[in-house]
């Protein structure tokens, strides 16, 4: 069985919860999931399963899109609604639209995040939630991630009462991004103490909420012996690398992983990026430019040796 199974994570529960109950209910060990949720966030976790395991970081390196709420007046230790609060500032105006979109515009393309302390980056070999957990506080490294759009879904709501400010936003992001951040961040440009007061992912790896099934949907599918009809070839994994159909003569050189020279592959040119090699319709490699020998290729994954 290999494959990717595209699971809708309930809240509640963590990834690694996902992956345990999945074992018990498949009855296999070898699988693994792609893009960690936080056990408060719902939304597509794509799970590896088989040989699909070979294909994480494919899995992971793909575009994600969540939805969200950020709530102004109010920040927390955890950048979310889970924490405890940090700063408490009663707003008495609300900001306007243009105000709000003005600022969320300024998180479109490459930029700076600093990870929270509540997240799962290690830091000299611990965790920061660990150091959290004990009430240190660390430096911690700043990454590069990339944000495709940042935009308000709504009509603010403003809370005159409590002095809060509340919209939902959509965020389409690359790998490595933290929403919790963004969303403080986007406090931190307004002047005003924010946190993320809601999530759900809607696509990751490729994988959509319409396509996602329940760890219940998955059980009753398998009773019925069906569970086959929703596991998805591991095939999606390559769909925007070249494809490369191997003749009967190339797949034994290449079967157990050879470094050939591109012009054994039939190409004009060396690849500067992954090349998918199928046989016989079905994937078997992914070579890739070798960094030592000029003019190469070398396998990046093995996946089919016979």
């Amino acid at each position: 069985m290999d494959g990717i199974l595209p699971l809708w994570k309930e809240r509640g529960m963590t990834s690694h919860d996902c992956v345990f109950q999945l074992r018990k209910i498949l009855h296999t060990k070898k699988i693994g999931h792609g893009g960690t949720l936080d056990p408060e966030v719902d939304g597509v976790l794509p799970i590896a399963i088989g040989k699909g395991t070979k294909m994480l970081e494919f899995i992971s390196d793909n575009i994600k899109i969540y939805a969200g709420e950020i709530t102004l007046g109010l920040s927390t230790t955890t950048e979310d609604a889970y924490g405890e609060m940090v700063e408490e500032k009663k707003m008495t105006t609300p900001f306007s639209t243009d105000e709000i979109d003005r600022v969320m515009k300024l998180f479109s393309g490459d930029i700076t995040q600093i990870p929270p302390m509540y997240s799962a980056v290690k830091v000299n070999g611990r965790k920061l939630y660990e150091y959290a957990r004990a009430g240190q506080e660390v430096k911690r490294p700043e990454r590069q991630v990339t944000i495709y759009s940042f935009e308000r879904c709504d009509q603010p709501i403003w809370d005159s009462k409590k002095g809060i400010q509340s919209w939902h936003f959509r965020v389409v992001c690359g790998k490595g991004t933290y929403v919790r951040t963004l969303a403080v961040d986007t406090g931190k440009q307004l002047g005003i103490p924010a946190h993320m007061s809601d999530l759900t992912r809607i696509a990751s790896g490729g994988f959509t909420k319409e396509q996602a099934v329940t760890l219940s949907e998955v059980e009753k599918l398998v009773e019925k012996k069906q569970f086959l009809d929703v596991l998805i070839p591991i095939e999606s994994t390559v769909k925007n690398m070249p494809h490369l159909d191997l003749s009967n003569e190339l797949w034994e050189k290449i079967k157990n992983g050879r470094p050939l020279p591109f012009d054994e592959f039939e190409l004009a040119k060396c690849p500067q990026e992954l090349v998918a090699l199928f046989y016989e319709n079905q994937l078997v490699s992914i070579y890739e430019p070798s960094e030592k020998q000029k003019g190469w290729l070398k396998p990046r994954k093995v996946l089919q040796t016979k």
